[in-house]
């Protein structure tokens, strides 16, 4: 059939054909047609079964029927290297060596499918495969299923660098560098699960840890990340709240403090409580979350500032530093006019939920300085018409402001008509909605309660303040009084104070101190506390006759108001106008607190009568207190923070002794004529540590102190009168205040005047 040179006839091809073409296609071993010109393939010859082989015919592998070597990809048939019918015998048996010279393998694949010219295994397709969707065996799924594992894959690459990236934050406390980092990553589809991630780590670790974390997603809210990928994010949270408290026993007050974090620094909004909690099974972890943030957290008074500073504060800045800085923008605004740059300081400072301080200290300076007051009213208007100050926040900052006015009225004169002036401007500017404010007439109307309202509101304020005497819980208070006075009507905040006082009467010291504290702790408006005061004065007659010392539980509580700064010393004299006679319980009342404010070291006795401090732990010492105030003062005049020191100041926790401060940093300026303390003194009373109050009792011991001081410092007089001028001018003490020289009768030459 062949020829000598190796090719192959044409009756041969067809024999070939018609065999391939009878062959069954599912073969185990198919009939395998060469289409190599060089090397065509001859089945096997039935007549010679075992034809002997060439030697080169065997594998690498050694095996009988193996494939050739590489470099002879075509499977050879079992007659390969068999002799012709009728050829000689003899011979090199390579002669006959049909072996394929093609580069091409034809041996099976590991799969046992074939190579070139097989019909492959029964379930391979080609690369060009796709699914058609008129085939009545069509699945839509099948056509997405692709695309979910690329989506799932994604997800999981996301997942594991969102994690370093959160470790590399809590290492570093580097936010721009985790924002490039997040941006980087892409997939904005996930940031939800950056957020969930965040905040769950941050769950688990330190409280610098979760002030980190609420500060981060402060940052990157509607940057990096989008607010639908934040809301998303801790709706995911709320949902795995139950699986969480497995590893995190606190999950619901630290998830819950997360959440009302986020609605104070407005990256989340209220309404996502309620929709949150909708979605929610009663009985899931996630909703008691929710409660606690909603009763626990945000329901609570100054709860901005209560959230803001649970962690620690923002880490960088106190209330103190905030408000300094707000001062420092003001004034720099009055001075250049420079809107734009006024505007890019307010939004540095990221405190939105304290924007009230800016508009109630503009207003003020505007007071102040009437020239400044359009630049200061114009930069304001500006603020709320680009969103930097919000609506809420500038009503706010008018309410304080007309609550203040009272008191502003002793520096201001006419302070009530400017402010009113002040306000129909604002309001016709289209930036004030004049009517959500309190009346500012001199006369305000007071509502007058139903009898029915009043008997309510009494027993649900008993039960309040009797669940209180045992708890000691102040923000359970704080919320159940804003509950049930809703309205802040000022005639119920009247009847909670006679009532918690008149109760308190009635029980042990222990009450007496947890009333006094709870009264200073709840930030009512003078007037309102006032108000309670009369009517316990009023009813004392009555009280009188279950507790006979009612005069002398009067004064003292009436005095510690006073210690405690709920009340001003000229509120004394305002609840005294309406008692005429000496005789009266009122008179009594007063002259009694009025003798126990006078007397030496008063504030020391009275916030120690009932054997408190203050708080619920015991006072300290009044030697104890001065030698913490003198290391503190000589720790900052050698070169401390100032922030530092401030601090120190505030956790001494006694207000009233802050003229011993003043005395002694005023002594120690004269001394050694370093102006460091005095930055100090203006530091405090610029954040509102230390009041005016206080600086004129400090001024005032040290002109006591004079003739002592002059031995030492010569020209004490001297320097203590240009201190004076210092301190009026800086608006420390007030323009009455006046210093009589003591020394200038003993001056023989009349240096002083």
């Amino acid at each position: 059939m062949e020829d000598s040179d190796g090719c192959v006839s044409n009756k041969h091809r067809e024999l070939v054909r018609s065999a391939s073409e009878r062959a069954d296609p599912l073969s185990l071993s198919p009939l395998q047609i060469s289409t190599s010109p060089r090397s065509p393939k001859s089945p096997k010859s039935p007549r010679s079964p075992k034809s002997p082989r060439s030697p080169k015919g065997r594998g690498k592998h050694g095996s009988s029927r193996g494939s050739p070597s590489k470099g002879s990809p075509s499977k050879e048939s079992s007659s390969k290297g068999s002799p012709r019918k009728g050829s000689s015998s003899t011979g090199s048996p390579l002669k006959y060596d049909r072996r394929s010279r093609s580069p091409k393998d034809g041996r099976p694949k590991k799969g046992g499918c074939g190579g070139k010219g097989t019909w492959g295994g029964l379930l391979d397709t080609d690369g060009n495969y796709f699914l058609d969707p008129n085939d009545p065996n069509y699945d839509s799924s099948e056509y997405d299923h692709p695309n979910a594992r690329k989506s799932a894959a994604d997800l999981q690459v996301y997942k594991k660098k969102a994690t370093i990236i959160v470790e590399e934050y809590f290492a570093t406390d580097d936010v721009v560098s985790t924002a490039n980092e997040l941006r980087e990553l892409g997939m904005p589809s996930y940031s939800y699960y950056f957020v969930k991630k965040l905040i769950s780590i941050a769950m688990d670790r330190h409280d610098k840890e979760k002030e980190m974390a609420a500060v981060l997603l402060s940052a990157l809210y509607a940057d990096a990340i989008d607010p639908p990928q934040v809301y998303r994010g801790f709706s995911k949270l709320v949902e795995s709240a139950d699986d969480l408290i497995v590893d995190i026993p606190d999950t619901v007050d630290v998830l819950a403090l997360f959440i009302a974090r986020a609605v104070v620094d407005d990256i989340l909004p209220p309404a996502f409580l309620k929709k949150q909690m909708a979605s929610l099974s009663e009985d899931s972890k996630g909703v008691e979350v929710l409660k606690r943030a909603e009763k626990g957290y945000l329901a609570a008074p100054l709860h901005a500032e209560i959230i803001e500073r649970k962690w620690g504060g923002s880490r960088n800045k106190t209330v103190e530093d905030v408000k300094a800085r707000i001062n420092n923008l003001l004034i720099e605004y009055v001075v250049s006019g420079d809107k734009k740059e006024a505007c890019r300081c307010i939004n540095d400072l990221k405190v939105p939920f304290f924007h009230h301080e800016i508009v109630k200290r503009a207003l003020t300076m505007a007071m102040e300085r009437l020239q400044a007051e359009g630049r200061l009213l114009d930069l304001l208007k500006e603020a709320a018409e680009e969103g930097l100050i919000n609506s809420s926040q500038i009503t706010k900052g008018f309410g304080r402001m007309i609550d203040l006015v009272d008191d502003l009225s002793l520096d201001i004169p006419n302070a009530r008509g400017i402010l009113q002036s002040l306000i129909s401007k604002a309001a016709s500017e289209g930036w004030l909605c004049a009517s959500s404010l309190k009346s500012l007439s001199s006369e305000p109307e007071k509502k007058i309660l139903e009898d029915c309202d009043a008997k309510i509101f009494k027993m649900k304020a008993q039960s309040i303040i009797q669940e209180y005497f045992l708890s000691g819980d102040i923000l359970e208070v704080s919320s159940c009084l804003e509950s049930e006075n809703n309205t802040s009507s000022g005639e119920l905040n009247a009847i909670f104070v006679k009532k918690l006082i008149t109760l308190a009467m009635d029980r042990k010291n222990r009450e007496k101190e947890m009333a006094s504290v709870l009264l200073s702790s709840l930030f009512f408006p003078a007037d309102d506390i006032v108000n309670g005061f009369v009517m316990l004065i009023e009813s004392a007659d009555d009280t009188a006759l279950d507790n006979p010392v009612v005069v002398e539980d009067l004064a003292m509580f009436l005095a510690r108001a006073v210690v405690d700064e709920v009340l001003a010393p000229q509120h004394l004299e305002e609840i005294g106008s309406q008692f005429l006679g000496l005789e009266s319980i009122g008179s009594k009342v007063l002259q009694m607190a009025k003798s126990l404010l006078k007397a030496r070291l008063s504030g020391e006795r009275i916030l120690r009568c009932w054997g408190g401090g203050g708080s619920s732990r015991p006072g300290w010492a009044v030697e104890d207190v001065k030698d913490k105030i003198g290391k503190l003062l000589e720790e900052y005049e050698s070169g401390g923070d100032i922030r530092e020191a401030c601090r120190c100041i505030k956790e001494l926790g006694m207000p009233f002794f802050h003229h011993e401060i003043v005395k002694k940093a005023l002594v120690n300026v004269m001394e050694k004529k370093n102006e460091r303390l005095w930055g100090l003194l203006k530091q405090c009373f610029g954040s509102g540590l230390i009041t005016m109050n206080q600086m004129m009792k400090g001024f005032g011991r040290v002109e006591e102190s004079l003739e002592d001081l002059a031995l030492d410092v010569p020209d004490a007089e001297k320097q203590f009168i240009q201190y004076i001028e210092r301190a009026k001018t800086e608006g420390w003490l007030d323009s009455s205040y006046c210093f009589s020289s003591k020394l200038g009768n003993s001056k023989q030459n009349g240096t002083y005047h």
